[in-house]
């Protein structure tokens, strides 16, 4: 009677087995394959009798040898399970995706679990990898993440110039003049806006303006670096944040952008915009008490460029 029920319990224990949907393989201490569930059959394409006692290396070179070896070996030695997770390790073995909803990934994610498999001895002498299909759990995490930087993106994001808006340049230059307080790093702030900006948008109308102000902005992309920040002050005011450099340094960054802009050529239904800028620098070479202070420097030199004629650079001296 106890030989009928173990035996009953070892065939209702198979059938489990091979239709559970996880894919279910034992190895050996040679990594030998010993077990082969439906669910590896269906997604290799090698049904069991193929694979018994092949090399699990042999019938997925994708896995990394000394890694695997490795994280086997603990399990082995501390008789305790060990897991992958997708986000750590896409996958054990690459499988195709074969899921309707997430049909455009071409692998399947796995999260991976490796049991050690105790003898009647007491002895561990095969490993036990359970194999999770989570392609939709990890397709809908990535879609999520994504989803979430271009909201991130779009919040710091100025519509019309693709610039900074004021309050992500502005949080820069927070963190910037935290940072000089701290290390004494030099930094420097340009403003500018372009001349007679009215006079355009009243001549040619407020769709040539956005276009000169777009202009504008692609001529700051061209010109920062990866370093900088730039974005739009408001209106037809632009910013650019430059950390680790002087009023010199940025002073000939600040003409070299005013020539490029002055260079221009905007044409809006067949009409040709001129049009130049004026810029004023401030830099923290100055005592300063908070950030703001250099925001106001820089708009004080911009205001002396204006009145001094515009389309020119000036510089806050104190």
């Amino acid at each position: 009677m106890s030989d009928n029920l173990d035996f009953n319990e070892f065939h209702w224990l198979l059938a489990i087995v091979q239709s559970i949907d996880v894919g279910v393989v034992v190895l050996d201490r040679q990594y030998r394959v010993q077990v082969w569930n439906t669910f590896m059959e269906n997604r290799s394409g090698r049904p069991p009798n193929e694979v018994h006692q092949q090399s699990f290396f042999s019938l997925f070179p994708e896995v990394d040898q000394e890694w695997f070896r490795h994280k086997v070996e603990s399990v082995i030695t501390l008789g305790t399970p060990a897991f992958t997770i997708w986000e750590q390790r896409p996958y054990l073995v690459r499988f195709k995706n074969y899921q309707p909803i997430t049909g455009q990934e071409e692998f399947m994610f796995q999260n991976t679990t490796m049991l050690p498999l105790q003898a009647t001895n007491s002895a561990i002498e095969h490993i036990c990898l359970i194999i999770y299909d989570v392609t939709n759990v990890a397709v809908n995490k990535q879609q999520l993440q994504t989803v979430n930087l271009q909201l991130q993106q779009l919040s710091r994001t100025d519509r019309l110039t693709g610039l900074s808006n004021r309050g992500y340049w502005e949080e820069c230059l927070k963190h910037e003049y935290a940072r000089h307080r701290r290390y004494q790093s030099s930094a420097a702030l340009v403003m500018f806006d372009i001349d007679h900006f009215k006079k355009v948008n009243d001549t040619y109308g407020h769709p040539a303006g956005d276009q000169v102000i777009q202009a504008c902005a692609e001529v700051v992309r061209e010109q920062v670096r990866d370093t900088d920040y730039a974005g739009r002050y408001g209106g037809e005011e632009f910013v650019i944040l430059l950390p680790d450099i002087d009023s010199a340094g940025a002073g000939l960054f600040a003409e070299r952008l005013r020539k490029r802009i002055e260079a221009l050529l905007v044409t809006y239904e067949g009409q040709t915009i001129p049009f130049t800028v004026s810029l004023g620098v401030a830099d923290l070479s100055l005592p300063t008490e908070q950030y703001q202070q250099l925001i106001e420097r820089a708009d004080q030199a911009l205001y002396a460029s204006k009145k001094g004629g515009r389309n020119q650079v000036s510089f806050y001296t104190g």
